[in-house]
């Protein structure tokens, strides 16, 4: 049986996600995820781990009033309230689709900046300013700030395998995945169109091309010497040039997801 093994939430683009019990999908995806980025204060250029490698230890966690706790390892906890989503707008762009969002302000701005070492401004993306999905001609398709698509599925089997190939263990989180499979073979994914968990279906929209962020040791924010895993899945999983690791969905639905539900291969 395919089951639902793991589910991870990553609120802060770039910086350290969160292992969940249950999580909604709303409209964007799954809730609260990558719904803030941060942003070049000068260009308005997206700010990721692929050139800050330290953002893998900048925790950023929803609070109880909407917004994000900002913290770091030399810094005091920052509160950061959710900004009123038609003020103190910014533009902005995920790889050339532009995006104009509100700006959290000059403390959280200060905070990331010192934490970072590169003036920086914080964003959110309310529901209404979303971009569409690359290449989607379907209006509804939207998405925030995750790189091209809302959700992002990896069968626990496809990392087991990558990681015996390797020749040690490797974290999911390298990937950054927000659904984990159990119960299918190595990358059975790969040939899913359509799944369903519980109520809501999910069509699978392509393969996930890798960077250099899965190098990046999510504990300790160290790039591997040996461009790891990178360098082995280029023998393997290389198609026109990208290296391809786990499935991008769009949900067809909301609800609500819990580690545990059984997975069904539609198509």
């Amino acid at each position: 049986m395919l089951r639902l093994s793991s589910l991870y939430r990553f609120p802060l683009k770039s910086a350290i996600g969160e292992r969940l019990p249950h999580a909604r999908i709303d409209a964007l995806g799954l809730a609260g995820d990558r719904r803030w980025m941060l942003v070049d204060a000068e260009n308005g250029r997206f700010l990721t781990q692929r050139a800050f490698a330290q953002m893998s230890q900048l925790s950023a966690r929803w609070n109880t009033s909407g917004g994000l706790t900002l913290s770091a390892e030399g810094l005091s906890p920052l509160d950061v309230a959710l900004p009123a989503p038609d003020a103190n707008l910014r533009g902005t762009f995920v790889w050339g689709s532009p995006m104009v969002v509100p700006d959290a302000g000059d403390e959280a701005a200060e905070w990331l900046s010192s934490f970072l070492g590169k003036a920086c401004r914080l964003v959110h993306v309310p529901e209404h300013r979303a971009r569409d999905i690359p290449g989607s001609l379907l209006p509804e398709e939207k998405v925030g700030f995750a790189d091209g698509f809302p959700l992002l599925l990896i069968g626990q089997a496809s990392l087991e395998d990558l990681s015996a190939r390797v020749g040690r263990p490797l974290e999911m989180l390298r990937f950054r995945p927000n659904l984990v499979v159990e119960g299918s073979a190595p990358y059975a994914e790969d040939s899913w169109k359509r799944i369903r968990i519980g109520d809501i279906e999910f069509s699978v929209a392509k393969g996930c091309s890798r960077c250099i962020l899965t190098t990046i040791d999510p504990a300790t924010g160290e790039r591997s010497a040996d461009r790891e895993p990178l360098t082995t899945l280029k023998t393997y999983r290389e198609r026109e040039g990208e290296v391809y690791f786990g499935q991008n969905l769009i949900n067809r639905g909301t609800g609500v997801l819990e580690v545990g539900m059984e997975i069904e291969v539609l198509e």
